[in-house]
């Protein structure tokens, strides 16, 4: 079956009915981007007056559906449940009669809507989606019911995928929760433990290779690195992993090391510092400048400790506190991270915390399995569904 292709702007409006600071009463839910997550949940509303608000903002309903037009490959969109206000960077979308709401949902998710729309911005540090240009965007369009049926089947796999990223998300808490169970506050340091070093003290920090630099005339070798996007917060996202051309001086320079910790130099100022220990997954793979490695040389501590206390609320709000912010986003230098004050319980205390760690990376991996297949069948069932074949 071949579902007819029309342009959302026919059978959807994109509302853009401002409210002025003056007529907001302040008990309204804000939602501005950082409050939708790339999966399209919400996360830490507050009211209008909570946030301050100063500037004109959009209005929308539980019927509308949210599409973050700045930088639309970070896919943040949602169809929420309540009214409130949004940010202007935020476009909501109401279907017609003609439209329904979940299907639409589905469809502005798909990984060539998502790209599409990433390749017809505006800006290069802030690229933006027109609204004019989202309105043209063509989308298969069979009769109402099928619509439903077909955001029925999507919305039941999607379910399965959000359990399996809550135990992930259960999975984390439970390492949070032993790593405060075992040495306390790392903001309070109710223990007592060894603060006088800092990291610089414990390891060598480097930054990365400079994409785009000179190189001479030397020999280049292409090789795995890892960009900004591949480091996580606790774990390293190895897909997709791109390549970048090297001298084989750069390669020895710049290669990880089983044990080196990578963080982020910048982001969204929530995930400021966010970093994970290398395990080896790739052998050579390097890192770019905005990636820095952190190599222990004092064997008093662990790898993943020290992982974990950069991570921690210790880490963030160091970081936070000495960042450079600039239009929501954050970034921290080499002199900073150096500076980083450290905990240092007993060695004998962090590796009994290793061993449990292991345990729970055990039952991770078994959870990490089941939800790539999951992913694959999904991306199937979106394939298929709007091609009509489902």
């Amino acid at each position: 079956m071949t579902f007819q292709r029309v342009k959302l702007g026919e059978v959807a409006t994109i509302d853009r009915r401002t409210v002025s600071p003056g007529e907001i009463q302040g008990q309204e839910q804000y939602v501005g981007l950082d409050n939708i997550t790339s999966g399209g949940d919400f996360q830490r509303i507050s009211t209008s007056g909570e946030s301050g608000l100063k500037s004109n903002k959009f209005a929308f309903t539980g019927g509308h559906i949210l599409y973050g037009k700045l930088r639309p490959y970070l896919a943040k969109i949602a169809a929420p449940d309540f009214e409130g206000i949004c940010s202007t960077d935020i476009l909501p979308i109401r279907p017609g009669p003609n439209l329904d709401r979940r299907y639409l949902l589905h469809y502005l998710r798909t990984p060539e809507m998502i790209a599409s729309a990433s390749s017809k911005t505006v800006g290069i540090n802030l690229p933006r989606l027109s609204p004019k240009v989202l309105e043209v965007f063509q989308i298969p369009l069979p009769r109402v019911e099928e619509q439903r049926r077909i955001a029925g089947v999507l919305d039941a796999a999607e379910a399965l995928r959000a359990k399996r990223h809550q135990a992930l998300e259960r999975l984390d808490s439970l390492t949070q929760a032993i790593f405060i169970e075992m040495f306390g506050d790392p903001v309070s340091n109710p223990w007592g433990w060894r603060d006088d070093r800092v990291l610089a003290d414990v390891s060598e920090v480097r930054s990365g290779i400079t994409k785009g630099r000179k190189t001479g005339s030397d020999t280049l070798t292409a090789v795995p690195y890892l960009a900004v996007a591949n480091v996580q917060d606790g774990f390293i996202q190895l897909e997709p992993l791109k390549s970048i051309e090297a001298t084989g001086a750069e390669i020895s320079k710049y290669s990880l090391q089983i044990g080196d910790i990578v963080l982020t130099e910048g982001g969204d100022p929530d995930k400021l510092g966010r970093g994970a220990v290398w395990n080896g997954q790739v052998d050579p793979c390097i890192h770019q400048n905005h990636v820095f490695r952190v190599r222990l040389i004092d064997d008093s501590m662990t790898p993943e400790f020290l992982s974990r206390l950069l991570g921690s609320h210790r880490g963030k709000r160091y970081f936070l506190r000495m960042a450079k912010q600039t239009t929501g986003i954050a970034s921290i230098n080499m002199t900073q991270l150096r500076a980083f004050p450290l905990l240092e319980p007993p060695r004998a205390a962090q590796d009994e915390f290793l061993s449990r760690l292991l345990r729970i990376q055990e039952v991770e991996a078994t959870i990490q399995h089941s939800r790539k297949q999951l992913d694959v069948l999904f991306a199937s069932l979106q394939q298929r569904a709007f091609r009509g074949e489902l």
